[in-house]
């Protein structure tokens, strides 16, 4: 199986800064891509960033130029740089892996989530 740890979530005011970390561990032959999501209160789940192995970078329009998503592929570690951070930006923030476990399985694997709350 493959694990999905995040840190760095917090309270921060508005137009601070937070760095979020995310590690995937466990039985991965591969891994194809990792991203983040998030889940405001009383909101869907949504695309925040996303990197895919071969560099691929997709990013939410809302966070477009004030958050950075980085990858240390040594380490199966992704970041979340986010500056000039906004009130709407409060939500829990999921990591996610898509990895193989063999050259057969394919699977998608998440975090607990990681709660970032922005202060007015």
């Amino acid at each position: 199986q493959v694990q999905v740890v995040e840190s760095g979530g917090g309270l921060v005011q508005a137009g601070g800064s937070l760095r979020l970390s995310c590690a995937a561990s466990g039985s991965i032959f591969s891994i194809n891509a990792m991203g983040w999501y998030r889940q405001p209160p009383g909101k869907q789940l949504e695309l925040v960033a996303r990197i895919t192995s071969g560099g691929t970078i997709n990013y939410a329009d809302s966070v477009k130029g004030r958050f950075t998503i980085s990858e240390d592929n040594a380490k199966n570690t992704v970041y979340l740089q986010m500056n000039s951070l906004k009130p709407e930006d409060t939500a829990v923030y999921y990591c996610t892996a898509n990895a193989n476990t063999s050259w057969l399985s394919r699977g998608d694997y998440w975090g607990q989530g990681t709660q970032v709350t922005v202060s007015s």
